[in-house]
């Protein structure tokens, strides 16, 4: 008897609760290391929760 180990289980994480999304924050929330983020953030869900990272926008001027 075989079966496919592939096959995801009801419970499971999806493969979108692996990608950070741009977010904009209206009310404030707390990051991974505990402070405070608002504006444009990072977010991800990691299957019970969502997570936050700070957005820090590049300026390819600057970065010349």
């Amino acid at each position: 008897m075989s079966f496919d180990r592939n096959v995801r289980t009801v419970g499971s994480q999806s493969n979108w609760t692996e990608i950070w999304h741009l977010w904009t924050v209206i009310v404030p929330r707390r990051s991974i290391n505990g402070q405070l983020v608002y504006g444009k953030v990072w977010r991800r869900h990691d299957g019970r929760d969502w997570i936050y990272k700070k957005f820090t926008e590049f300026d390819g001027e600057e970065a010349a």
